[in-house]
């Protein structure tokens, strides 16, 4: 493909030469090269990094959107939406652990200069993403109600139908959303995430229109209440697929989807996706069994409680977003430094996406100790919730900084394809410190909600202290993808 198709911005990475395999990455110092300036490292984070932040915050503020305005049906209406949140991330777990390796192999081949290896690599994640969705749909589909019923949904009959008919149209519709966050995946590979910002931001637009045709039965729609909200959320995606799909086959933006091609399985791509992908696929899966120990355990304190801590969950949700933008920055210029062979550009990457990530991690430290009362509010006004979720969210404030580092040191360890770090330190603490410490402090000390946000600061400050070990350890800088 010629270059005049490919709208690529140069990094500073690109006026830098490749290195010399043979060097000794350990011996790499915190220098920058010459010729490049601490200026034009941070305008290259946040080149990929700022459309990444808004596309993921809209998003995330979409999905606040749609149980604010559940919320207003009451309670029960929450829990349905909370009781299904987990579960559907599970029946994700496949595709979106592959998404990891090809975000990793797309990115070493754009920074080794082999477009068409890493076209192979995006039409085999396509191929496996497919494969993966239909089974889950069907699987998740057909097992709704008792996936809803096992998270803690017995005693709310209003919940338990609520949460099934939200999570059977989630399944409908996922497909599509796999599709798409794999289209999602390569393009982040290669530094390019301005295009997914924009088709999800016009999927959001289509959501919340929706939300507010089908959730309350306006413009002769009917009223379909939480079913409402997955419906207009997976009508949503549809549009982003389309518009996904779009921006790769036309070839614009270094990725190229040619039908030709075609679609047979390439089993050397594939053992190179799932090399990466399999750690990660086990890290999702202990977190996502962790997540489901830990929600059926808020789950016994009751519906006031759980909807109280699925709001907090969604408030900090949107905290996450800061954090996954700078690690998709980490994940996608380190992946390209080390394709290149200069651990020290990926080293300089890093690094500098840590201190920005920290700097709006402190602003919203700000934001929700002084203001989580108002926040919470927007939800429901019920007293008991807005007194408890004020108190919940200065747990979310205090574990910002500490998340952020989190966050961007373990996107660079993915981005070298040091998975499988990242996935033992998930296993100790989503599986084992945060569900274990909640199930102590909420049933044999009786903290209550307060107990179970105590496990996730624990949770997050261990989390942190091990991925910043590993990461200063610099073995990522050494790893065969």
């Amino acid at each position: 493909m010629g270059s005049s198709t490919q709208k690529q911005s140069q990094l500073a990475l690109d006026l830098v030469e490749t290195g010399d395999a043979n060097q000794d990455a350990s011996a790499v110092t915190t220098h920058i090269p010459d010729g490049i300036s601490q200026r034009m490292l941070y305008n290259d984070i946040v080149h990929i990094a700022w459309p990444s932040l808004v596309e993921l915050t809209l998003t995330q503020l979409t999905s606040m959107a749609d149980l604010m305005m559940v919320g207003q049906l009451g309670a029960w209406a929450i829990t349905a939406v909370g009781l299904s949140t987990q579960p559907k991330f599970l029946l994700q777990t496949a595709f979106m652990a592959m998404n990891v390796g090809a975000t990793a192999m797309v990115a070493r081949y754009k920074g080794a200069g082999e477009q068409e290896k890493a076209n192979g690599i995006m039409r085999q994640a396509l191929l496996m993403t497919l494969i993966f969705a239909v089974i889950s749909s069907i699987v998740g589909f057909i097992f709704s109600e008792p996936l809803i019923r096992f998270m803690g949904g017995n005693d709310d009959l209003q919940a338990i139908n609520g949460g099934t008919a939200y999570l059977q149209i989630q399944m409908l519709g996922l497909v599509g959303f796999a599709l798409t966050s794999t289209i999602t995946a390569v393009l982040r590979g290669v530094g390019n995430s301005r295009t997914a910002m924009i088709y999800n931001l016009v999927a959001n637009i289509v959501n919340i229109i929706f939300n507010y045709i089908l959730i309350y039965g306006h413009f002769g729609a009917p009223r379909l209440e939480v079913a409402g909200a997955s419906l207009a959320t997976i009508i949503g995606q549809f549009v982003a697929m389309i518009l996904a799909f779009i921006s790769v086959i036309g070839g614009k933006y270094y990725l190229h989807l040619r039908l030709r091609d075609g679609f047979m399985p390439d089993w050397e791509a594939i053992g190179k996706i799932v090399k990466i992908g399999i750690p990660a696929m086990i890290e999702q899966l202990v977190m996502r069994i962790g997540m489901i120990i830990y929600s059926k355990t808020v789950a016994s304190l009751g519906t006031v409680s759980f909807a109280t801590h699925q709001i907090c969950m969604n408030v900090q949700a949107l905290s996450f977003m800061t954090g996954q933008a700078f690690s998709v920055a980490a994940t996608s210029l380190v992946g390209q430094s080390l394709g290149k062979k200069r651990p020290d550009m990926a080293q300089a990457y890093s690094l500098r996406t840590r201190r920005i990530g920290m700097c709006v991690a402190l602003l919203l430290t700000f934001i929700f100790f002084f203001f989580g009362r108002y926040i919470v509010a927007c939800y429901n006004t019920d007293p008991v919730i807005l007194d408890t979720g004020a108190r919940i969210l200065m747990f979310v404030a205090f574990v910002q900084p500490f998340q952020s580092s989190q966050f961007i040191l373990s996107g660079a360890l993915r981005g070298a394809g040091d998975t499988k770090s990242v996935a033992k330190i998930i296993f100790v603490t989503v599986l084992l410190v945060r569900p274990g410490m909640a199930l102590l402090l909420i049933n044999l000390f009786h903290w209550g909600l307060e107990g179970a946000w105590v496990a996730l600061v624990c949770d997050q400050l261990l989390r942190t202290l091990l991925v910043w070990r590993r990461y200063n350890s610099g073995k990522w800088k050494t790893i065969r993808v």
